[in-house]
């Protein structure tokens, strides 16, 4: 498996060696060891979870609240989609950075993205399927959002991407700074009490 930190702190690109033969292929999309080598600590998993999407589906910026937070081990069982990581962490030297990862079924990369960084996909082929490992169970109390459109983040979206297609509850999502200001993003205080933990 190839390895890659992004430019982020805290997220991380996997690339598995993918077995082809006549039959199809196999591959080992994750392994606790090669990830705890690379990030420093195992992922405690608590939840899968599968979105299913057309070409042009935005979803996010998404994140949950620190702590607990929710780190997510992100991969493409079907499809291709265009992965976002972006830094919510107050206080963090890459604040309102981001960076993308593309994620197909054929690469078969997977993102891993840690506690307080923001999440989001557009979905690059009808009936993309994304699935996520997390390490805390949903709770629609500390899920937030940031606007995907926000010019101050300005993410970089491919032609794809269909501002028509977001949720009702992206559509309404704040901007970063009208987050900050509300109190309600991640800090690296809050993430460094989740690390000693």
């Amino acid at each position: 498996m190839r390895i890659r930190e992004l430019g982020i702190a805290g997220a991380w690109e996997f690339t598995p060696v993918v077995r082809r033969d006549d039959r199809g292929s196999f591959l080992e999309f994750y392994r606790f060891d090669a990830f705890a080598d690379a990030v420093g600590h195992p992922l405690d998993l608590r939840q899968g979870n599968v979105s299913v999407s057309r070409a042009g589906v935005i979803r996010g910026i998404h994140y949950a609240l620190v702590p607990p937070g929710q780190a997510k081990y992100v991969s493409a069982a079907h499809g291709a989609f265009l992965d976002y990581v972006i830094d919510l962490r107050v206080g963090s030297p890459t604040f309102g950075n981001w960076e993308s990862v593309r994620l197909d079924d054929e690469t078969r990369s997977s993102v891993y993205l840690a506690e307080g960084l923001g999440h989001a996909v557009v979905a690059l082929t009808d009936d993309a399927v994304l699935n996520y490992l997390v390490s805390s169970v949903y709770d629609p109390a500390r899920e937030l959002v940031v606007d995907p459109f926000d010019p101050e983040i300005g993410l970089e979206f491919p032609p794809e991407a269909r501002r028509d297609l977001l949720s009702p509850r992206d559509v309404e999502a704040p901007s970063l700074r009208d987050a900050l200001a509300a109190g309600q993003l991640p800090t690296m205080d809050d993430v460094a009490q989740i690390e000693r933990s």
